[in-house]
């Protein structure tokens, strides 16, 4: 088991992504709270994990809410070892003047603010513990290949990349290694969002031919990812912006 006797937080473990990471960590070894705004989904996934899993309702953008989720999960298993920040958010495909102000700050909010509230919330805690610790922050390849009419989700996906290595450099003195995941367009339910149009065979064709290996990212391939970073295989690892893209940013 890679990541035996190691305890994790991931946000929005309900759905894609996070679903997925929370399955595998639990799968090899982790204790893992599982947080998401979608209660009944992160409730269904604790379940289905067993007394490895807690489930926390938790709002990424509320610094109460996290400090919540933080202290059920110390309480619970005793301490944290690994932070995946998952959650996000996109405002639609379109020109980017069409996208309104309270669009644009709930994807900051979400996307980056929630990560600055996850921060103080932990650091103290990892640094109390003294055992290093791993913090993962899912950014994704729009911070470094932007699509058109993404403009201000690709902004917010380049300040958790680039964050993710000024993060490194600042916590290795902790034994703190900070890494990002930065996947290709998934097969997730933001999908649509992220085209800008309809969800048919024809319409993905042609995101997939942007792709060179001829397919979009699936919460597995992601999952593997942050099972890599998180375990002690990886110790050497840390300021790194993994691309799992299928060569879309080559």
């Amino acid at each position: 088991m890679r990541l035996k006797d190691k305890i994790a937080i991931v946000t929005g473990a309900a759905s894609g992504f996070g679903r997925e990471i929370g399955r595998v960590y639990a799968r090899e070894g982790a204790k893992v709270a599982l947080l998401d705004l979608n209660e009944a989904g992160v409730k269904e996934l604790a379940a289905e994990i067993g007394e490895a899993a807690i489930a926390c309702r938790c709002d990424v953008t509320s610094r109460a809410e996290i400090d919540a989720a933080v202290a059920a999960t110390r309480e619970a298993f005793g301490g944290l070892d690994v932070i995946v920040n998952n959650a996000g958010w996109s405002h639609r495909n379109q020109p980017l003047l069409d996208v309104d102000e309270a669009a644009f700050d709930r994807v900051f909010d979400v996307n980056v603010k929630s990560i600055f509230h996850m921060t103080h919330a932990t650091l103290p805690l990892l640094r109390e513990q003294g055992r290093g610790g791993v913090i993962l922050n899912v950014g994704s390849t729009a911070g470094i290949r932007p699509r058109p009419g993404l403009t201000w989700y690709n902004a917010s996906k380049a300040a958790v990349n680039l964050m993710s290595k000024s993060m490194a450099v600042e916590l290795a003195p902790d034994k703190i290694r900070v890494c990002a995941i930065a996947p290709v367009m998934g097969n997730t339910a933001l999908l649509e969002t992220f085209m800008g149009v309809p969800d048919t065979p024809e319409n993905r064709a042609k995101f997939i031919g942007t792709i060179p290996l001829g397919r979009m990212s699936e919460p597995e391939d992601i999952a593997n990812a942050a099972l890599y970073l998180a375990s002690d295989e990886a110790s050497l690892v840390s300021g790194v912006v993994l691309e799992v893209d299928g060569a879309r940013c080559v």
